[in-house]
């Protein structure tokens, strides 16, 4: 604490400032407990109480407005070699212990900076004569949510981080059910510390990219696949992973380049205990075995994440041999979690999620994976393709659409990735197209109308969010292989509007698709070529007879019904409040101009001069 924060809290106290008073003093005591602790767990400490210490502390990271001792190169580094991370910082004994005092501008606690690796080491050697783990009662920690990315295809980090989701892993059963010894205990704590500080202050951020943390972190992963031992306490290693990669875009690449999906890929395949029986092919969930574990699914799922964060512009690349039999292998490997049951509902949706995320950035002609899986009994099948991996897709994406609250984030992943792998394989376009678009039968309500996936999909082409409504709109009309017509068939033209007017199609002229789809007709039912001449168009339903608005009236009265709306048709686009637009002869939409709009506003001058005249006649009269 600085000379100048006292002189802050003696002003608010003279001041009488009760409310002020009461939050520099918190914020104070806070800091130097931190400072205090931070100084002690670097002394000789015995492995209980070095875990309890690590749990305070792991608990006053949470204040961002009391993080100036964590976020010093010597806090950091003391966290992370107690969590088991190794640096050539911490081996060569190379960061500053002045850091500690200049940056959290507070004086060394009792004047000392003791060594922490010969204490780390001390810790370790103490750790193996006390197995005994206390009873812990730990509360999770606010580091991240779990909806990093939003599904946009830009050259940054896709989604927000939301803050004050609480990490949702039950950490009192994990404790209890595991015969962990105290290294294992204040590891963790160390680590769930170490993520707060990282996740709460952009200064800890910078500081852990500069003291690469992420390859000391990246080895110890690597040992541990290594070493083939229960990834038990790996959970706040990826967790911290996760951390570093979403908030630091040069991490990113730094993992990337140092061969990160490959240990990801490994990480994955450890985890679930991968069984090949192909070169690209897992063996399949066994029906009788147990769900996954919760443990093993938020390993997962983090895992996951952090793919994401490392693979999110990979679809954008032509990745030469080598990458696409890794990603060859990665899609092999989420196809399994694709189709494996967690224990919940909820962790179940989640690990889909992140899967579709990894695959949606992946390069699509290595997700021919997806297909190649031999077929089995009870397989869902399109032309001698097993379809069980899209089947499970759009399974997916049927809960998502029902959800109806953060659309864009969890539906455009499902959806682009729907489209491309129609695009690319026939066969998924069938399957879909059978279950999504099936033959027209019900011709009296409007294609927004109902329960179907169709209903619903045509509801979002008229969605406020224009990338949403955009992908809904693609997947079906990609599924009409691109065709106008058969298009406005299933969707109305008046829902249709939007996408064919961004492709210049308004003039219902079909353009030459960008894939070459086979030559399968669309077959209309009986129902729909008896109805078929009385559908309208525009709503894409059979519409009750309407009264003709003009009945009565004579050639005359519509003459000049039709000049009245032509004028304040003129008046609302002159005054620039609507914009007249037609269509082009190209299908694009362009502003209504020429002959027709002068000579109308030609006749509302001449009609205006008229009245002018007949005023001055009325005068001189």
């Amino acid at each position: 604490m600085m000379a100048e924060d006292l002189e802050k809290i003696i002003q608010s106290i003279t001041q009488g400032d009760q409310g002020s008073v009461l939050k520099q003093l918190e914020n104070y005591n806070t800091e130097r407990l931190a400072e205090a602790l931070l100084w002690f767990i670097r002394t000789r400490l015995q492995p209980g109480v070095l875990s309890v210490c690590l749990r305070t502390l792991r608990i006053l990271s949470r204040d961002r407005q009391a993080l100036s001792p964590f976020i010093t190169d010597s806090a950091i580094l003391t966290l992370a070699g107690l969590g088991g991370i190794k640096t050539q910082l911490l081996s060569h004994h190379g960061f500053d212990h002045h850091d500690e005092e200049t940056e959290s501008g507070g004086e060394k606690v009792h004047g000392i900076a003791s060594d922490p690796v010969s204490n780390m080491n001390f810790h370790l050697h103490r750790c193996e004569e006390h197995s005994a783990a206390p009873q812990v009662s730990s509360t999770p920690p606010q580091c991240m949510s779990e909806d990093i990315m939003k599904q946009e295809r830009t050259n940054s980090i896709h989604g927000v981080l939301a803050r004050g989701k609480r990490d949702a892993r039950e950490e009192d059963e994990e404790e209890r059910s595991e015969w962990c010894d105290d290294g294992e205990v204040w590891r963790k704590e160390a680590m769930k510390t170490l993520c707060n500080v990282i996740y709460n202050s952009q200064r800890a951020q910078e500081r852990a990219s500069a003291l690469r943390l992420l390859s000391g972190l990246s080895e110890k992963l690597k040992d541990g696949i290594r070493s083939m031992s229960p990834p038990s306490g790996r959970f706040y290693e990826l967790r911290l992973l996760f951390l570093l990669t979403a908030l630091r875009p040069e991490l990113r690449r730094q993992l990337q380049q140092e061969r990160g999906v490959c240990m990801l890929t490994g990480s994955l395949e450890q985890c679930l205990d991968v069984q090949w029986a192909d070169v690209y092919e897992v063996v399949g969930w066994d029906a009788v075995s147990p769900p996954l574990c919760k443990e093993v699914s938020q390993r997962v799922i983090e895992t996951l994440k952090v793919l994401f964060n490392v693979t999110y512009s990979s679809h954008t690349q032509q990745p030469d041999e080598e990458e696409a039999a890794l990603y060859r292998r990665l899609a092999a490997v989420l196809r399994h979690c694709l189709l494996l049951p967690c224990q919940g509902e909820e962790l179940t949706e989640e690990l889909q999620g992140q899967t579709v995320n990894v695959l949606s950035a992946l390069p699509l002609q290595c997700l021919d994976v997806l297909l190649t899986v031999r077929l089995s009994e009870g397989s869902r099948e399109s032309g001698g393709v097993n379809m069980d991996c899209v089947h499970s897709l759009l399974l997916f994406m049927e809960r998502r659409l029902d959800r109806g609250y953060k659309l864009k984030e969890r539906l455009t992943p499902v959806l682009n990735l729907l489209t491309e792998s129609c695009r690319a394989h026939r066969e998924t376009r069938r399957y879909l197209r059978q279950q999504i678009l099936p033959p027209l039968r019900d011709v009296a309500l409007r294609p927004e109308q109902g329960d179907t996936v169709r209903n619903k999909l045509v509801r979002l082409m008229t969605h406020v969010d224009t990338e949403l409504k955009h992908c809904a709109a693609e997947l079906l009309f990609v599924l009409c292989k691109e065709n106008v017509g058969r298009f406005v068939k299933y969707t109305g033209y008046g829902n249709a509007a939007g996408l064919l007017a961004a492709r210049g199609l308004l003039s219902g002229r079909s353009s030459t698709p960008q894939t070459q789809y086979s030559s399968d007709s669309d077959s209309d039912t009986e129902e729909y070529r008896l109805a078929r001449d009385k559908i309208n168009l525009v709503t894409g339903r059979v519409e009750e007879p309407q009264p003709d608005p003009m009945e009565g009236m004579s050639e005359e009265e519509k003459e000049a019904e039709a000049v009245r709306l032509v004028a304040m048709f003129n008046r609302l686009s002159r005054d620039k409040i609507i914009q007249p637009i037609s269509v082009m002869p190209d299908g694009r939409l362009a502003p209504l101009c020429g002959s027709m709009r002068n000579s109308t506003l030609e006749e509302e001058e001449e009609e205006e001069e008229e009245e002018e005249q007949e005023a001055d006649y009325e005068e001189v009269d």
